[in-house]
């Protein structure tokens, strides 16, 4: 039997497990009835399974064939390679809207980014892995992470030991996302280099003096410079930025003031940042500060500018890139994979393992059959659906993406 075909035996059991992860969505770092879920789904496999100290966090290793001691016995320089797999589990403050009958049964949170399919996912690789651990020359990491959505849980996870849980650290490292657009259903998505954008964000509080609505004069009027500052951010990046490096600056809050006749004392601005180079980013650091603070001045006024660095570019390594491609290929066919010529804008805290590792990061359309995927609506939406029948395809993958690997790492080995 091939591992699509046991992948897709393992149909009906990923799609109740994804059914009742979606039901039950938690948010954050501490996802306690998740991890519960996936240490159900490892039980009675083969797995050293490590809790995380931090966060909520399953680390699963599989010993491969003739190896079942481990690297402590043998010594670091006789570990076997090793390849990490990675699945995000937490959910976003979304009120669903989508009419499934497996809807979040909690108000006010849902799995709107696809993260219930990547668990159930991971958790069929983990069947599929320990059932041909026969045929693995080395040791298979499960990474089952929290707090992807803005939370930064890969570095708790990296601080806590998971790229070395084997005894060593991995060679190797793959995740995967699921869309619920963009691409055409059951559609993998690959792209060398990077493939994801740099996310920051940015907390703004203009600091002025509060007066009469009626007598501008008096006071010192924040809500006019913050409004005046909005515009500006968006003025620099067309005038200071290349067109062909792009930056995205989003204001996503603005606030100021409690009724209409009070000039308040401040006001304040957030803003989504994303940017595809690393020069890019460390000019916004220093330009916008520098124009908020001058507008600021100008009006007599000061300001506060906090830039907080989050997720890093999401770098893609060009041969384990072109490994998964030759194994989607091989697996499902040329029409299955789709190669973008540009990044997307969303950020990924995954950029944390492949900035430590070589490895890739691999989108899965899950637009609905029949849905039109151009105009479905996107992850984060309310509305956003994510389609079980690509549930057994992404755990075939990920078998088979760590399987090969491993033989060719255990190959290059032997004969070097």
């Amino acid at each position: 039997m091939t591992i699509t075909s046991a992948a897709r035996e393992l149909q009906p059991e990923l799609t109740r497990f994804r059914h009742a992860m979606h039901q039950e969505p938690e948010i954050g770092l501490d996802l306690p009835r998740t991890q519960e879920k996936v240490l159900q789904a490892l039980d009675g496999l083969p797995y050293e399974i490590t809790l995380g100290k931090e966060t909520t966090s399953v680390t699963a290793v599989l010993r491969g064939a003739g190896n079942t001691a481990g690297t402590e016995a043998a010594g670091a320089q006789a570990a076997p390679p090793s390849v990490l797999l990675r699945a995000d589990m937490d959910g976003l403050p979304v009120q669903e809207k989508t009419g499934v009958d497996y809807t979040s049964r909690l108000d006010g949170a849902m799995h709107a980014c696809g993260h219930d399919l990547h668990t159930a996912m991971l958790t069929g690789a983990a069947t599929l892995l320990a059932e041909n651990r026969h045929r693995l020359d080395g040791d298979v990491v499960l990474m089952f992470q929290p707090g992807e959505e803005g939370f930064d849980g890969a570095s708790y996870m990296i601080r806590e030991g998971v790229l070395e849980a084997p005894g060593r650290r991995v060679d190797a490292a793959y995740g995967m996302h699921v869309f619920s657009s963009l691409e055409p259903h059951g559609t993998f998505a690959t792209k060398p280099g990077v493939m994801l954008s740099a996310s920051d964000g940015l907390v703004v509080t203009v600091l002025g003096a509060g007066g009469h609505g009626s007598a501008p004069h008096a006071a010192k009027d924040p809500v006019t410079a913050a409004a005046e500052m909005v515009t500006a951010l968006q003025v620099m990046i067309t005038r200071q930025f290349n067109m062909f490096d792009p930056v995205v600056l989003s204001v996503g809050v603005l606030h100021a003031g409690t009724k209409r006749n009070v000039i308040p004392e401040t006001a304040r601005i957030e803003a989504t940042i994303r940017t595809f180079s690393e020069a890019s980013r460390e000019k916004l650091m220093d330009s916008i500060p520098r124009l908020l603070q001058g507008i600021a001045s100008a009006h007599g006024l000061e300001v506060d500018v906090d830039y907080q660095q989050e997720y890093p570019l999401t770098i893609t390594d060009e041969d384990e890139t072109r490994t998964a491609e030759n194994v989607i290929t091989e697996m499902f066919g040329d029409s299955r994979l789709s190669r973008w010529a540009t990044p997307l804008s969303g950020s990924e805290d995954f950029s944390r393992v492949l900035a430590e590792v070589p490895g890739t990061f691999i989108g899965l359309s899950a637009v609905p059959r029949g849905a039109d995927h151009a105009t479905s609506p996107f992850n984060h939406s309310p509305y956003a659906t994510f389609d079980d029948g690509v549930l057994a395809d992404g755990a075939a993958l990920y078998a088979e993406l760590a399987m090969q690997r491993l033989a060719a790492l255990s190959s290059t080995r032997t004969n070097s």
